[in-house]
Formats: structure tokens, sequence, C-alpha cells
């Protein structure tokens, strides 16, 4: 049976501020688009011995644990699940006795050892070993990236009594992650997370990711529904209200969601776990539903039609269904194998499906509509600049933030501006951006001429700046291979300096494989490695990537070249703009060198 038998029931904090209601943000799509082709009959189900879908955890005590039968073969991060149940550090108060031992003692158990690299995990917490012993990332859920004034203050106060450690980073999932952290600090600040509203609970390892919705929900003029209702109730559903929700912190791997608002596709349907794709069916408004886009080390997937819709009172139940199928069935022995998509792989499309179904409350689900709403020819828009709200009177500004890296001041700022000139609120992108919503039009220019947007925070960045992402880097991540922020943004001024272009030309970076800068998606992407110079020297260097498309003909880039030295990059990217993107070659100044 399904673990989800709670109805739950819609805040007021969901509610349209207009009429009050979740359905009234929906808005239909243009009648006069043509709608997909039906999906393809379904195929028969795999034959998969009877013994292979019975489930491989069982709950005691509250917790979901590995059954002992299960248990050969399991990846080390799964024995020290088995070894301690790492929910406890939160729903049991165990940080808190955890914060009263000093460092160095935790470091002589290895059980206490574990707590503190891989349990802290579950409760946002990322032990820096290699390059910030005994300080912490934080990664906050931040629900479709809204946020307040408020919680960015929050944030900024927590970061600023670190000093020089403590800074801010937008991920590419549309949260927060700060730094600096130290655990005895921990309790208090998980304390004062709450307190504005806002929670870091199951936001790492094997727990469902933070979810992604449009940055212009509520706010376009042109967006097919709002997607911040769904992502609340689903951000409730996954953690209970912040609480911590044991029936989905032990999946066999992360897992990410995200609900798709416009036919912009900001949220990027296709590396995503689950994604919800508007569709009406029979005059009613649902989802057409994709599954088990992922990213790893040694494989990238996009997500595939699951031949599934559901109406929109079902986005939780099937999510927890899928949930469930995938932390009863999946593989939990080689770490590069336990993404969703290898069980999707193994049961097929159909197998899958129906270990869904008999995990729906009712134990059935429709098959797909054709009734798409998604306009498939769109074209992208910018979100940067002053942009009109469907709200009268008032606009929304797209702001770049530099690889979406913060200091403590900075978020201070930002937060005076969303009270002075708008709501309060801020809508952070996956692209490492803000977006300032609901400025009454007669304050936009006094807000364009504020010190922080005309010297930092550019509304109009330099062109090749405004599609360039870049993960954490070698800095402060232990996996990074090479530094990320301070290289794209040097690689791109020096590019910008010498090509001209006529359009933005995305690049990502990433410092290592498992491509948290998600360099798959980007035109160019740059994966860090080590590799041998023209005189045979081993140093830092890149894999390159090109072809990657976002929005509706969204297409994972493919290996250009390996092995590029970063200190050979500059010449390299500018043939590249050249070659592949029309860029052309800037006038020299006299005497410039």
């Amino acid at each position: 049976m399904s673990a989800f038998h709670v109805k739950f029931l819609t805040p007021n904090s969901f509610l349209n501020p207009v009429s009050g209601i979740i359905s009234s943000t929906r808005l239909y799509a243009n009648p006069s688009q043509t709608a997909v082709p039906a999906a393809p009959a379904a195929q028969a189900p795999k034959e998969i011995a009877a013994e292979r879908l019975e489930p491989r955890v069982e709950k005691r005590d509250g917790y979901y644990i590995l059954k002992e039968k299960f248990r050969d073969g399991i990846n080390p991060q799964e024995k020290v699940k088995v070894n301690g149940e790492p929910m406890k550090l939160f729903m049991e108060n165990g940080i808190e006795e955890l914060a009263k031992i000093p460092f160095e003692e935790l470091d002589k158990s290895k059980d206490s050892k574990d707590d503190v690299d891989v349990r802290l995990k579950w409760l946002g917490l990322f032990h820096r070993r290699k390059h910030q012993y005994g300080r912490f990332m934080m990664r906050l859920k931040l629900p479709n990236g809204v946020t307040t004034s408020a919680q960015t203050r929050y944030l900024a106060s927590v970061i600023k009594q670190y000093g020089e450690h403590g800074c801010a980073d937008i991920t590419t999932r549309q949260n927060w992650q700060i730094r600096g952290v130290t655990l005895p600090d921990a309790p208090a600040i998980i304390k004062g997370l709450k307190e504005v509203g806002l929670t870091s609970i199951q936001s790492g390892m094997d727990n469902v990711r933070n979810a992604v919705g449009n940055p212009l929900a509520g706010i376009d003029p042109h967006e097919i529904v709002d997607t911040r209702p769904y992502l609340d109730v689903l951000q409730q559903f996954i953690t209970s209200n912040s609480q911590g929700n044991p029936e989905f912190t032990n999946l066999p791997r992360k897992w990410n969601v995200c609900v798709i608002g416009s036919h912009d596709l900001y949220e990027h349907p296709h590396i995503n776990d689950l994604a919800y794709m508007p569709a009406t069916k029979n005059g009613q408004f649902g989802f057409n539903l994709l599954v088990g886009g992922f990213f790893s080390a040694k494989r990238c997937a996009e997500a595939i039609p699951l031949d599934a819709w559901v109406p929109e009172e079902d986005v939780v139940p099937v999510c927890g269904a899928i949930l469930e199928a995938f932390r009863d069935l999946g593989f939990r022995g080689n770490r590069q194998k336990c993404r969703m998509m290898w069980l999707i792989d193994e049961l097929g499309v159909e197998g899958f499906r129906s270990e869904v179904v008999k995990r729906m409350p009712q134990q059935a689900l429709e098959r797909a509509s054709s009734e798409d709403l998604i306009d498939h020819k769109w074209e992208r828009r910018d979100y940067f600049g002053v942009h009109p709200q469907k709200q009268e009177g008032l606009s929304f500004v797209g702001i770049h933030i530099p690889v979406g890296r913060l200091e403590a001041g900075d978020m201070d700022q930002l937060a005076r501006l969303a009270d002075e000139y708008g709501s309060g609120e801020l809508r952070l992108t996956v692209e490492q951006n803000i977006i300032i919503p609901n400025i009454e039009n007669s304050k936009v220019e006094a807000l364009l001429n504020e010190p922080l947007l005309k010297e930092k925070f550019l509304p109009e960045p330099p062109i090749l700046m405004k599609g360039l992402v870049a993960c954490t880097g070698n800095q402060f991540c232990g996996q990074a291979i090479i530094e990320t922020k301070a290289q794209a943004l040097k690689v791109t001024e020096e590019v910008e300096r010498l090509v001209s272009v006529t359009r933005p030309v995305r690049m990502h970076w990433t410092g290592c494989s498992n491509t948290c800068g998600q360099v798959q998606v980007a035109d160019i992407g740059f994966m860090g490695c080590m590799t041998k110079d023209e005189n045979g020297k081993t140093v830092e260097g890149v894999d390159v990537y090109l072809g990657g498309r976002i929005g509706s003909d969204s297409h994972l880039g493919d290996i250009y070249k390996k092995g590029v030295p970063c200190k050979d990059l500059v010449p390299f990217v500018v043939d590249i703009m050249i070659e592949k993107f029309g860029a052309v070659r800037r006038e020299r100044e006299e005497g410039e060198e």
C-alpha cells in the first residue's frame, strides 16, 4: 500500500493573493497551438522475477532500513545508513549532543566521523574536510527559488560571523548554500532557519533535492500555470512540513523534481528524475510525467515519458508512489548505477509504471494526454533587465549574479532593495541569478540607479556573462579537480574582449565529473580534469563539451575535446566562438597588447 495516506490541505501561504484558490493561478495556453501526438501504444512489461519486486527496505522503529538479505555488495554510503540512521540527528536531536563534542574527538571513532562526514548531510550540513577542516557548507530547501528579505538577512547574518570563511552561493537547483558554518553553531542556526520559514532538512545525500519551478511564477503574463502552490505542497509532503519525513530519507540515491510552468522550460525538465509537464485531458488540467533524467560521472540520461497523466490533485500522490517504487526497488551497489533511470532500464518503462500504479492510493494511473500545453516552437526568453508583470503597474527586474557568489553585504543590500522597491521577495534561478519582482513602475528607474545594480549585479550584463554558470570548484569542494568560479569569470572576460557575438552563448563550468555545473546542458561546457601541457607537465585542464540545448528543443551536449589545459583555454574558446557561434574578432586599438 502507498505510504501516502494523509490528505494535505492547502495552507494559506499557498493561496493566490487575489482569489484565494490554487486553480485561479492557472492560465491555459493559446488554443491555436498544435497538440503533440498521443503517446505510442504501451509496450508489454518485461518479464521480471517476482523476487526482484520484493522491497529491499523495511520499516523499523519509524525509519526505513535495508533488509539483511539485501546487504551483500552494498556501497559504503549504504553501510553508513545501516550502521546508524541519519535522520536521528535531526528528529531525535542527535545534533545537539554531537555539537558539544570537540571536533578532534569526533575524528577518533569511525561512527562519529561518519556522523560528521556523511550523516549530517541529511540535515544539509556538508563537512569541507579537505579545504575547510571543521567547517561546513549548509544547503537550504527553497521550493521554486522564492525567498524573502527576512530570510536573506538571516542568512547574511550567519555568514557574516565567519569573516573570510563565510559566503553564499546560488545553486543550479534554485536554492541557497551558505559556507563557513561550524558544528557548535549548527543547532542554533537550524532553529534560526525555522524562525524565518527556512529549513535545511533532507537537502543532501540520498534525499529529494530542492524542488524547482518557474522563477517567474505568478508574475509572467505568458505563464501556463503558477508553479509555486505545487512545489510548496510537494516540499511539505516530502519533508513532513520541515519536521523530517523518514518515508523518503533512505532512497538509493539523490532524486530531483520540477514542475513546469512556462513555455520557456526554465526548469530544465529533461534533467530531472520527475518532471510535471502541463497538459489537459478531457477539459481537466493536469500534468504529463517525464521520469529518469540525471547526470553522473559515468552516465547522463534525458528524462523519458512515463506515459502517464495526473490531474493536479494527484501531483502529491504520484510523487509519493514514484519515490516509494525507487526506495523499495532501486539499486544500492555501485553508486554510479543507483539513480532511478537504472531501475527504469531494468524494469522497462511499463514495468516501472506498473510498480508506480501499485503504490497509487487507488492503484490507477491514466495514460498520457495528447493535449500538451507547451508551445514547442516557443523561443526561450531572457529574464535580465526590466519586464512587465501580469499585474498592471508592476514590473520585475532580472539581475546578474556573477557565477552565483555573494557576500554578506551583498545579501543585506539585496534584501533592502527587495523591501524598498518590491514586495520583500527575491527569486533565485537555476542559472545562479536573481529576479526582484513586484516593483511599481514608478520605482523602476530609481532601482536601476542603485549602486549595487550599476557596479556589481547588472540588470544588463555583458552578453557572454549572461549564460555563465559555475559550480563551487576546489576552493571549497573536496571533489572538484580545478578552481571554477574565478577561472570562469577570467576566461569569459578575456574571450569577450577578443571576439564579438550577436547572441548569448551559455558556458557552464564544473570542477569534476559529478557535473554539478551541468556542463551537458550548455552550449559550451568545461569539466575539470588533470592533463598534460605541451611540455608533458601535469596541469589543471578541462574536457570540453558542445551542443547542449535547453528549452523545447532540449538536448544534452557531447564531448568535443578532452584534456585542454586551463592556461590554453582563451584562444581555444575564441576559435570555438568563431567556428561554431558566428563570432568575429574585435579590432584591436592601436597600442593594445
